[in-house]
């Protein structure tokens, strides 16, 4: 699943560890997801959703199996 939790992250001028506390993850799981490594919990797609005020299809992108 690609995504693009770096470009929103940037735009609002924030660091991986900034972004980490304001939802309550580990900054290594903000570079996980990033880098398409990890795929997040529903809550936690939820939560980024929320925090950056777009929806979870805005953020992540599904290209199938």
């Amino acid at each position: 699943m690609k995504n693009r939790l770096r470009e929103l992250r940037e735009a609002k001028g924030l660091t991986q560890e900034e972004l980490a506390k304001a939802l309550g993850v580990t900054r290594q799981t903000i570079i996980a997801i990033e880098k398409g490594k990890y795929d997040p919990s529903l809550r936690l797609a939820f939560k980024i959703a929320r925090f950056f005020n777009r929806t979870i299809e805005e953020i992540f992108i599904y290209e199938g199996d």
